[in-house]
């Protein structure tokens, strides 16, 4: 069955990488009109990695139609050894950064003064998944805004892999090459964005009316944002 779930994945992959470079061919040859659809499926993508990096939403909708004209500029210069989404996040990304540069509001940030190197084997004192809390909880606007700040409250390098690898299920590779980082430094990241999520909820959650565990019944479902 596993096998079988990875070739899906993998026959998905092939056919979303096929279509896009049929688009792209298509547009690079003049049909400019079709850009649209090449980029219409990745528009969430871009607008959540810009976001990670800005955390103001009109900026990221700026900065997300900067990028999409940005790629549409430079299509010709897309080479197909990455993915099409992978590069269109890196412009994103890129544009975030540029813009809080510009801004000169770019913060540097260190999580509890940590000396590790982030290539290193760091494992958390206690890894706990912060996405256990149910989405359909989260539906609730109060409960919407405790995680929208939660995350808002990460460190740029870790709110990034968050948003890329939790909220957009961009794969580890993927992620790194967004990034400019190695899969290693993606999956530390990701744990101690995890860990820290969970300490920042848990408290907050456990102080509801129910408690944490009366938001852990039923099904988990629904959307973030």
């Amino acid at each position: 069955m596993v096998a079988e779930a990875h070739n899906s994945g993998s026959a998905t992959d092939n056919s979303q990488a096929d279509r896009d470079a049929e688009l792209i061919a298509r547009v690079l040859a003049g049909e400019r009109e079709l850009f649209h659809e090449l980029v219409r499926p990745y528009e969430k993508s871009v607008y959540f990695a810009a976001f990670s990096v800005l955390q103001n939403e009109q900026d990221a909708e700026d900065a997300a139609q900067d990028t999409v004209l940005k790629a549409l500029k430079n299509l010709h210069n897309f080479r197909a050894e990455s993915k099409f989404s992978t590069w269109l996040i890196s412009i994103a990304i890129n544009e975030g950064r540029s813009r809080l540069r510009h801004a000169r509001i770019l913060e540097f940030e260190s999580v509890d003064q940590s000396s590790e190197e982030e290539d290193g084997d760091f494992v958390p004192a206690v890894i706990s998944d912060w996405r256990e809390v149910p989405l359909q909880a989260l539906e609730r606007k109060e409960l919407r805004e405790l995680l929208q700040r939660a995350i808002s409250s990460l460190p740029e390098i870790y709110r990034e892999v968050l948003l890329l690898r939790d909220v957009e299920e961009v794969n580890i590779a993927d992620t790194a090459e967004a990034l400019g980082v190695t899969t290693g430094v993606v999956k530390t990241r990701l744990l101690r964005a995890r860990l820290m999520m969970q300490k920042i909820l848990a408290p907050q959650l456990a102080s509801k009316r129910n408690g944490l565990f009366g938001l852990f019944k039923g099904k988990a479902g629904g959307s973030w944002f």
